[in-house]
Order: C-alpha cells, then structure tokens, then sequence
C-alpha cells in the first residue's frame, strides 16, 4: 500500500492491487474519521466516501487537486503505465 503523502491526519495512497483490468487512476484517502476514493482522470471527483464530513470531503477533495502531478507520477511509477 505505497503512501503518496500526508495531509494532517489523512494518508492517501493506492493499493497494490487495485483490480483486473485496473481501475482509471485515483487514489485512496484514510483518516480517523472516515474513508474515501477519488477518481484523478479524465477530471478529480469523489468516487465514494464513507464517515467524512461535507467539510473534510472537501479539504480532501482541495489536497487532490493541489497534489494531482505528485499523485500520477507515483501511479504511473508504481503500475508502470
């Protein structure tokens, strides 16, 4: 489970494996209040969520759009395409 970075108490990172065929590119967000999975391509957006505020879903959804570049170059580095 490669963590891409720390935001506060939030992780974001991707699994290992993340399905066959794989998913469009997104990463993972865990914290103590809750988790969730946003989709990177073709634009950010919530996939799911589950125990996060209407206010951290969107501190989330902010930290994605300012990490996007850090965010593909560790998909692409980890999966390779």
């Amino acid at each position: 489970m490669p963590v891409v970075f720390r935001h506060g108490s939030l992780k974001f990172f991707f699994y290992s494996n993340e399905g066959d065929p794989r998913e469009p590119m997104h990463i993972h967000v865990r914290g103590p209040n809750g988790e969730a999975k946003v989709w990177i391509e073709p634009v950010v957006s919530l996939m799911d969520s589950k125990d996060f505020s209407r206010r951290e879903l969107a501190d989330i959804i902010r930290q994605v759009i300012k990490n996007r570049t850090a965010i593909e170059r560790a998909w692409h580095e980890h999966f390779g395409n």
